[in-house]
């Protein structure tokens, strides 16, 4: 792995930090200079649940610091904060996946327990998630530079890439009490430690991102898609049939276990609303053969599903979305071109110089890490001196065929290894194809914006040669244009995505 530079990882902190300090700033001037569209974000009725309000207070110190955190949580961030107090109360809130609300519960009950009699217990809710939220940003911009320089192996495109991230066009979301900076948090951690061999841990972390965002549950395909090459690397061996069977048994149970908190959640759903209920009395979902609950609250309370949202209507929404769909698609398209052998196989059929110069990081053994670059016995990657020359021989001809050199392509020279990038091409497919035909488009500013590829593709691209500055300014004008116009309306309750 190429090392990484403390100067780089400095400099990246500080972008981080600024970005989150960028957003809450705008966040305050956006609500203290507009009239917010809804005023009812403030309205907080007592939990239905009696032994739920026994941190109300009727008199605070500071009501107005009260009142300006809990008026400035709008949108979903009303319904994280309502189950960090009362739990899950109604149907729909169960369409909030629970780590976000036990982290602000948790934080608000002891490191910011203090305040509570200062600014009230909603207060210190809301103040415990936009703390956790920006905290949690920072390190996933930083799990983000990890994870691009050992994919990439470049250290200057990793930067580029993730201060892209810092000032993503969905930042506003990343700053305020949403579940989508933990998310990131833990995907982008997940993978780093997937990337660098620690597939216990890479799965816990990968399972907690479930246990954030419904949409985490796809990380079990970065698993499967290794152990899948792994089985097929182990079958082509020759008395290799029990490793093989080894390597898919791991595989299997590291794939559940990311399933496990969504699972999970769904049967606490499922006990709490369907159980004790005559079969006159029970909702629609729970009679179905698979009754899903949060399928079911998407469809019915959302509209969410497949071509719905295919409406003349519905243009502008489109038209919001479609500068993150164009780069995603980009993305996918510029890279699949890259290596169109490795891809259209799945990474069965790899470049020619590819199996000479390296083992494939996802096809080591079940236990052993993807380590780049290392040789099939894991020995050495320092080749013989006459192999050594045949293969820069080869490289070379292999940049000829390549569009540009190493410098403004990322596999160019083999820095990466092709079928890492193709996992992460493949989610973005399957992101993209959902955005579009199944959930409500606008919401694909945000919902792709954890996907690396894109911030990849996009530091590859303002590094090219000739068209690199026209990238780089309509990417910052995207970010930027996107930043202030979420500060000023997601922040007054006015419709952004």
């Amino acid at each position: 792995m190429t090392p990484k530079s403390p100067a780089q990882t400095r400099r990246l902190l500080y972008y981080a930090v600024a970005s989150r300090l960028l957003l809450l700033t705008l966040i305050t001037l956006s609500r203290s200079l507009l009239s917010p569209y809804d005023t009812s974000a403030s309205i907080n009725p007592p939990c239905l649940s009696t032994n739920s309000n026994h941190h109300a207070q009727p008199q605070v110190l500071l009501p107005r610091v009260a009142t300006a955190i809990e008026s400035s949580i709008v949108w979903d961030g009303v319904y994280f904060i309502r189950i960090a107090e009362c739990g899950y109360e109604y149907e729909q809130s169960y369409a909030f996946l629970p780590w976000l609300p036990l982290c602000i519960y948790l934080f608000a009950n002891t490191v910011f327990a203090p305040l509570i009699p200062v600014i009230g217990y909603r207060a210190v809710l809301g103040l415990s998630g936009y703390v956790i939220n920006n905290v949690a940003f920072v390190f996933s911009a930083m799990f983000l530079y990890r994870l691009s320089v050992a994919v990439l192996k470049d250290p200057e495109v990793a930067l580029r890439a993730s201060i892209l991230f810092c000032f993503n066009p969905a930042s506003i979301f990343y700053s305020s009490v949403y579940s989508e900076s933990l998310y990131a948090f833990l995907s982008f951690g997940g993978l780093y430690h997937f990337m660098n061999g620690a597939d216990n841990y890479a799965t816990i972390w990968l399972a907690l991102s479930g246990s954030a965002r419904s949409n985490g549950v796809l990380n079990a395909g970065y698993i499967c898609f290794r152990t899948m090459l792994q089985v097929h690397k182990a079958f082509l061996s020759r008395r290799h049939y029990y490793r093989a069977l080894k390597i898919l048994v791991c595989g299997a149970l590291r794939g559940l276990c990311i399933f496990i908190p969504f699972i999970s959640f769904q049967a606490y759903g499922y006990l709490n609303i369907c159980m004790g209920n005559y079969v006159d009395e029970m909702r629609p979902w729970c009679k179905a053969r698979l009754p899903l609950l949060y399928n079911y609250i998407q469809s019915h309370y959302w509209g969410v599903g497949f071509l719905r949202y295919f409406q003349v209507k519905q243009l502008p929404n489109f038209l919001l979305a479609s500068p993150i769909l164009s780069l995603a698609i980009c993305s996918i398209v510029y890279y699949v071109k890259l290596w169109p052998e490795v891809f259209l196989s799945l990474g069965f059929k790899s470049s020619s110089l590819e199996k000479e110069l390296v083992v494939s990081p996802l096809s080591i053994g079940a236990e052993g890490g993807p380590i780049i670059g290392n040789t099939e016995n894991g020995a050495s990657n320092v080749l013989q001196d006459d192999r050594t020359i045949r293969l820069r021989k080869k490289t070379v001809k292999r940049e000829d065929l390549v569009a540009q050199p190493s410098k403004s392509e990322p596999c160019g020279s083999l820095q990466c290894v092709p079928v890492v990038i193709l996992p992460y091409v493949l989610h973005l497919s399957f992101m993209v194809g959902t955005a579009v035909f199944v959930m409500h488009v606008q919401v694909a500013t945000r919902f792709l914006s954890a996907s690396p590829l894109v911030y990849w593709f996009a530091s590859h691209m303002m590094r090219s040669p000739g068209i690199g500055k026209r990238w780089g300014h309509f990417i910052w004008a995207y970010c930027a244009a996107y930043i202030f116009l979420g500060s000023l309306l997601f922040s007054n309750f006015y419709p952004f995505t």
